[in-house]
């Protein structure tokens, strides 16, 4: 995958540019989803589940449809009203269990309260498990020998990568502890040879901490957390949170923001990622490599 890093002649920080990260990754997958269908006589398939009607979520939901047509993978979408019953869920995912045009399953969250999310997420197969939540990924990715990987964390390690900066060594933060960021970015960067510490908001001398760190990843949801002076200089900064600020004159729909000071870090930092832009679209790349592989590992190739 090409270097997607522009300079910031201002500041002298690198933005790390998701957008251009995540399009590169998209024709590379192209020939590989090409070569699959050629092989099989069908698509990869990936089917995603959406209980409910919240707005955020199906414009998520229609961006991945679009991104897997646009590179020949099969995508389908289930949405069910959000007063749905677990069983049904849980029906809908056996049928999509033993589907042989599915090779990947994503069960949209967040889900309404009612349904228990572990449960649903548990019934997925390991196998079509592109968002690697199911205990089963998570237990390989424990143990250094990821399959299919949480889509944001690995889209994370893809930018560091892209920067061509070497990650063994380096002293690596993770602010934010969740199952489906925190806990498996700090295992994937267990794997790039980093010396890992986890930290969360209730982390006393948290600042310290960030001073420390070559490497900082945010993935909390609390905007503006992390201030330029926190930085360590020439850090990389991958910034996972997406924030919406409450409208103003200026931005009637609320700004979005992530958890770093963005104006502040870039100030300091070697590296940035944006937000919007740029952990973002590299999510969506990596559920597609994710359902190109699983569909491969499925057909034996």
């Amino acid at each position: 995958m090409k270097s997607a890093v522009a300079l910031n002649t201002e500041n002298e920080a690198r933005i790390i540019d998701g957008r251009s990260a995540a399009a590169a990754l998209c024709e590379d997958l192209k020939p590989r989803v090409a070569g699959f269908r050629a092989r099989h006589g069908h698509a990869p398939g990936l089917a995603v589940i959406l209980v409910g009607s919240d707005p955020a979520s199906a414009i998520y939901v229609r961006r991945k449809g679009e991104q897997c047509r646009a590179i020949g993978i099969a995508s389908t979408q289930h949405t069910l009203p959000a007063e749905t019953s677990e069983q049904d869920v849980l029906d809908l995912v056996a049928r999509l269990n033993d589907s042989a045009e599915v090779h990947g399953i994503l069960v949209q969250l967040p889900l309404p309260p009612h349904i228990d999310t572990r449960r649903v997420l548990a019934a997925v197969s390991p196998a079509k498990d592109v968002d690697g939540f199911h205990v089963t990924n998570a237990g390989w990715l424990a143990i250094g020998k990821p399959t299919l990987a949480p889509c944001t964390p690995w889209g994370c390690i893809r930018l560091l990568r892209a920067l061509g900066v070497p990650l063994r060594g380096k002293r690596a933060l993770v602010v934010g502890r969740s199952v489906i960021v925190g806990r498996p970015m700090a295992q994937l960067l267990l794997i790039e040879d980093c010396t890992v510490t986890i930290a969360h908001r209730h982390s006393e001398n948290l600042a310290d901490l960030c001073r420390e760190a070559d490497i900082l990843v945010v993935a909390v949801g609390i905007p503006g957390l992390i201030r330029g002076d926190w930085i360590k200089p020439g850090a990389v900064v991958i910034d996972v949170g997406i924030n919406r600020l409450p409208p103003d004159d200026a931005t009637p729909k609320g700004r979005i923001v992530g958890d770093v000071v963005f104006d502040e870090a870039s100030a300091v930092a070697r590296a940035i990622t944006p937000v919007p832009g740029g952990v973002g679209p590299m999510t969506i790349a990596c559920l597609l490599e994710n359902t190109l592989r699983a569909a491969e590992m499925i057909a034996g190739d």
